[in-house]
């Protein structure tokens, strides 16, 4: 027997199969379609499958080759139900309820339900684990994937041949399945053609064609193509490693933000592995294994990948293979003789190295353009095609037809992307990342970046002087943002920090806390400049009637005031959470999340007036925002500004342009997005540094220092303040999350109205509710980090969304929302205040399989006031 070590390539046989029994390709090009799908791989096929299936008769799939001959053809097979996010969780489990329909129904596309076993090998993965398993089959908002945690023996005599010494344990997934990602494509592509679909190979998208839209956007016209021209209303970019070139061909360019990397799997012939052996996976030693006709089918994401194709893909790949690379998978290959020493004696058959398409956040990426309407795009599958392709194409379909999904598509919502992340260059550099993060263990960190490369993109006019501080930046839409700061330490970035064990008490708690007191007692400063900042701006009162329109509290309000306000979609959910200020007449100022910056314009311009009365401009990096926090704030900026402070003069929630030292026009803002008293100061970033350092130079009487976004996130959590993308969402309406008192249903007619209206009428079926967590020991229990199971009464009712330890409470405290499920019809009932308040209301929190009992309320906590001369005199005793 040829040991695995020697690697011969003694017999070349592809992966997969393909009998296309049953299918055939239409030749001849329409001229005209409803939908035109580019790519005829497992996501472009299952698109079409669900399109027919919607009733959308009249679409058209276009494959550049044949269908699956881009990376389809040489998948794993593998589908697991269990991912990184919630969303890409509920798209694989419907992948893989949709593959069992298809093969019990009559369809052999080889699928086999075998289960998979999940191994842990340090206390933090197994941690993970249990934070993520949950004997809730009747989960509504959370995963409800059916697993359990293992013990390394349990292991062991599931998966007999692995090595179990140097393991604490691992999780079992029922549902997780194998399956031949050909046949699947066939099946899929067979069904849709019998419903109307129609499929042509060998045909080249050349260009995208689009049409003005007035008086901002353009629309999807026809396709140019190697066979001719059609028409059609939708065009779907499904191109998987081709996605980024294709949305080149268009005018405007649609930036997509794929690369290929290099992605290996080997093969063995027979060692007797029986075909129920479940999937393997040893996430710290980057692996996955299945069965493959009796011997070993094993693969994995390094640490570091190899981008390829950085000039673009050859014009002639078609069922391509790269050079086998003996030496890069070398690094894969230990840790799978280590895991399953068996294999080391194995004969290979192979080693296929293929490309595959990974994204700058290791996320997958949907939804329409914001370049060019109703172009839409379903592609980066990071190395999981087949397991979220099902899932992909059922959503993506709902958004097409219906113009919204049944789930919250947000994760993995192309918006969240900004025109960076499609830089070739910052691409390729990425994507030798992400590949490794599909395994690596998700410290909490806020939602900032995980990732070293591409970082020190976009700063703020402060930034050195924040480093030279202390700083520890994470990294949100490449926005370097300081998260806490630390003098006496040597890294700057965020992942440059997480040390094992940091699912409990963080090593920056101290940092954090006195960052926090000096907000809630003295003053400090927070560089927001990362926050989106948007001009709106008309000659005549056309602005003012465009944002009426679109928000739901009154904009009509005098020169100088500060109105925060939803945007909502037509079933009362937010497509935007903002504050407005009028500061003139006709011109505003809006202010939304950094993460808002791509959907909050794309919102804009889907309804601006088509006469072109109205423009707006996105200024994020032409204002520097200083946000001076705390109840010495007023005093400090009163002796840099001759402009009256006191609240009589300057209240809160208004705006006024003030000098501030020696720099003009500095538009102030009596808010601080924590509920503490001070100022954000939006300086042209010109006069960034010089406002700045008089600021900590005049400020030192006052005790001031920097905080970061830790603090401030504690300071609005504490305070009950929820936070687009987190807490609130485009599913999320006021009357769920208690900010109905926003909404102004008198001022005129508004987007969402209607459902607001109606749900005003007959109630909610979820609250919005602040969690105090007691009998919790922050040293030695572990800690909540968002999506935690809530209990009422014994019955799962909810989950967490943001959480922070509230120091003045001096408890941990949790966000989310509770909802009511009927166990005899399985839908949610309607929710009156006393189902979180009544006092026969027991409630838990899930962390880690332990429950602790929380304290829930509808309304914010009474937190003791402090005045300057308290923090004062607090300063001058320790000094």
């Amino acid at each position: 027997m040829i040991p695995i070590l020697k690697c011969p390539r003694n017999v070349v046989r592809s992966l997969n199969g393909i009998s296309r029994n049953g299918m055939s390709t239409n030749q001849t090009l329409p001229s005209h379609a409803r939908v035109v799908i580019c790519g005829g791989g497992v996501v472009g096929t299952s698109l079409l499958y669900h399109l027919v299936h919607k009733g959308i008769k009249d679409v058209v799939l276009l494959e550049r080759g044949k269908l699956t001959c881009g990376t389809t053809w040489l998948a794993a097979g593998c589908v697991g139900v269990f991912r990184n996010t919630r969303t890409e969780s509920l798209l694989s489990r419907y992948s893989a309820t949709l593959y069992e329909k298809l093969q019990t129904s009559g369809h052999d596309i080889e699928f086999r339900k075998c289960g998979s076993i999940n191994l842990a090998k340090t206390a933090d993965r197994l941690h993970t684990f249990q934070r993520s398993e949950t004997p809730n089959s009747e989960d509504y908002c959370t995963r409800g994937i059916e697993c359990a945690i293992l013990s390394p023996e349990d292991c062991k005599k599931k998966f007999p041949l692995i090595a179990v010494s140097d393991i604490f344990g691992g999780l079992w997934i029922q549902d997780d399945c194998i399956v031949n990602p050909r046949r699947v494509v066939e099946v899929l592509a067979e069904q849709a053609q019998k419903g109307g679909g129609r499929i042509i190979e060998e045909c080249i998208v050349e260009e995208v064609t689009t049409e003005p839209v007035p008086p901002a956007r353009c629309k999807v016209k026809s396709v140019k193509t190697s066979m001719g021209q059609i028409s059609c209303d939708v065009f779907v970019n499904c191109s998987g490693q081709w996605a980024r070139e294709v949305g080149k061909r268009t005018k405007p360019l649609v930036r997509v933000p794929v690369h290929p990397c290099e992605h290996s799997v080997i093969i063995t012939e027979s060692i007797g592995l029986a075909p129920s052996l479940p999937i393997l996976r040893d996430y710290d030693g980057s692996i996955y294994l299945r069965e493959w006709k009796g011997g070993i089918l094993a693969g994995g994401f390094e640490p570091l990948a190899k981008p390829v194709y950085f000039s673009g893909i050859p014009a002639d790949f078609k069922f391509t293979r790269l050079p086998e690379d003996w030496d890069h998978f070398q690094i894969l290959l230990k840790n799978l003789i280590h895991r399953v020493p068996k294999a080391g004696d194995a004969v290979a058959v192979e080693l296929i190295n293929a490309p595959e398409a990974f994204t700058p956040d290791a996320k997958i990426m949907l939804g329409e353009a914001s370049e060019v309407k109703n172009y839409f795009i379903a592609a980066g599958m990071n190395g999981s095609g087949v397991s979220l392709a099902g899932g992909v194409g059922k959503v993506v379909a709902e958004w097409i037809v219906d113009g919204k999904s049944e789930i919250n598509l947000w994760q993995v919502d192309m918006r969240r992307f900004v025109g960076l992340h499609s830089n070739r260059h910052f691409l390729r550099d990425r994507v030798r990342e992400t590949v490794g993060k599909q395994f690596t263990l998700k410290y909490p960190n806020y939602g900032m970046s995980a990732y070293t490369t591409g970082r020190k993109l976009r700063t703020s006019c402060l930034h050195t002087r924040l480093e030279s501080a202390g700083a520890v930046f994470g990294e949100q839409l490449g926005f370097e943002r300081a998260l806490w700061f630390d003098p006496n330490s040597k890294d700057t970035f965020v992942e440059d920090n997480v040390i094992y064990g940091s699912f409990g008490k963080p090593f920056w708690f101290n940092l954090v806390k006195d960052e926090y007191t000096s907000c809630r007692q003295g003053v400090a400063v927070i560089d927001m400049s990362s926050f989106t900042k948007i001009d709106i701006k008309s000659g005549g009162d056309e602005a003012l009637k465009f944002l009426q329109r679109l928000c739901s509290n009154d904009i009509d309000r005098p020169v100088g005031e500060v109105i925060h306000t939803g945007m909502h979609n037509a079933i009362g959910g937010y497509e935007n959470d903002c504050s407005i200020v009028r500061v003139e007449e006709n011109h505003f100022l809006m202010i939304c999340p950094t993460s808002q910056q791509t959907r909050c314009k794309m919102w804009l311009k889907q309804h601006l007036p088509p006469d072109g009365s109205v423009l707006f401009s996105d200024v994020t990096s032409l204002f520097t925002a200083i946000n001076v926090v705390g109840p010495h704030a007023p005093q400090l900026l009163q002796e840099m500004t001759e402009t009256p402070l006191a609240k009589t003069d300057f209240p809160s929630m208004t705006c006024q342009s003030v000098n501030i030292g020696y720099a003009s026009e500095i538009l102030a803002m009596r808010l601080t997005h924590t509920g503490e008293d001070g100022f954000v100061l939006y300086c042209p970033s010109e006069y960034a540094l010089h406002v700045y350092d008089k600021l900590m130079s005049v400020g030192r009487n006052y005790g001031i220092r920097n905080a970061g976004y830790y603090a401030m996130r504690t300071l609005r959590i504490e305070k009950f303040f929820a936070f687009w993308g987190q807490d609130i969402d485009s599913m999320a309406t006021p009357f769920e999350c208690g900010r109905d008192y926003r909404v102004k249903f008198d001022k005129g007619d508004f987007i969402g109205k209607e459902a607001l209206l109606k749900q005003k009428e007959v109630g909610v079926q979820r609250r919005f509710v602040q969690f105090q967590l007691e009998n919790h020991d922050i040293e030695r229990d572990p800690w909540p980090w968002g999506g935690e199971s809530v209990y009422r009464n014994g019955k799962y009712c909810g989950h967490t969304t943001s959480t922070a330890y509230g120091f003045t409470l001096e408890k941990h405290v949790c966000l989310g929302y509770v909802f009511d499920i009927d166990q005899s019809t399985k839908k949610l009932n309607y929710l009156n205040p006393d189902f979180v308040m009544s006092k026969n209301a027991s409630f838990e929190i899930e962390i880690a399989q332990r429950r602790f009992p929380a304290k829930a309320s509808l309304y914010p906590p009474r937190l003791p006031t402090f005045t300057a001369e308290d923090f004062m005199q607090q300063f001058k005793g320790s000094a």
